[in-house]
């Protein structure tokens, strides 16, 4: 989990994530995150591991907001109930998500990190 953490920092410390947060949750699930040397960063986590490593970095609860959820709705004390409520109300699986994903996944690569496409393209 340390390069997922890896990555996510990178992508907040570059400031990449207005815009893209939701597709940000599609990559951390949904796709397999390489190198340009193609070294292993991230395979997928599952939510419970994702609202977990949030909850680890301190992400910014203001994000939600960007998901079109309220942050007054979600679990205010556990953490990670919260970033897990989140993910779960961000709809990470639909097309807008994907769509977030591959446009984030081509801001990253400038910082060296190689995105795949949906599992169901990558034959493609």
């Amino acid at each position: 989990m340390e390069g997922a953490r890896e990555f996510l920092e990178a992508v907040r410390s570059h400031q990449l994530i207005k815009g893209h947060f939701r597709g940000l949750l599609h990559i951390m699930v949904g796709r397999k995150i390489t190198r340009e040397d193609g070294s292993p960063v991230c395979a997928g986590l599952t939510w419970r591991q994702l609202s977990e490593l949030l909850k680890l970095m301190r992400w910014d609860r203001e994000w939600i907001s960007e998901l079109g959820l309220q942050v007054d709705a979600l679990p205010p004390r556990d953490r990670q109930r919260f970033w897990y409520s989140a993910i779960v109300g961000a709809r990470i699986d639909g097309a807008d998500a994907a769509a977030g994903a591959d446009r984030l996944a081509v801001r990253v690569k400038s910082l060296g990190y190689i995105v795949s496409p949906p599992a169901g393209e990558r034959g493609a």
